[in-house]
């Protein structure tokens, strides 16, 4: 089951998470602010732990496709 849908209808074809109104970039980020799958979990009672997963292989995916300018440390 593909996870991850693309809807031009809803959200305006942001990335969302199994047709519902979750995008995966709020899920990433969710993670990148600290927080254990439990804890979104429990923010979004309608996700599966497997929708994390699937968010995350989507961002790294997403990455790989594209350069990004990174800054250099000073």
């Amino acid at each position: 089951m593909n996870r991850i849908t693309v809807d031009p209808k809803q959200m305006n074809g942001v990335p969302c998470i199994r047709g519902l109104r979750i995008p995966v970039a709020t899920v990433v980020a969710m993670v990148a602010e600290g927080m254990t799958p439990d804890e979104i979990l429990r923010s979004f009672p309608d996700l599966e732990a497997e929708d994390v997963h699937a968010s995350l292989l989507y961002a790294a995916e997403a990455v790989r496709e594209r350069e990004l300018p990174l800054r250099h440390a000073s």
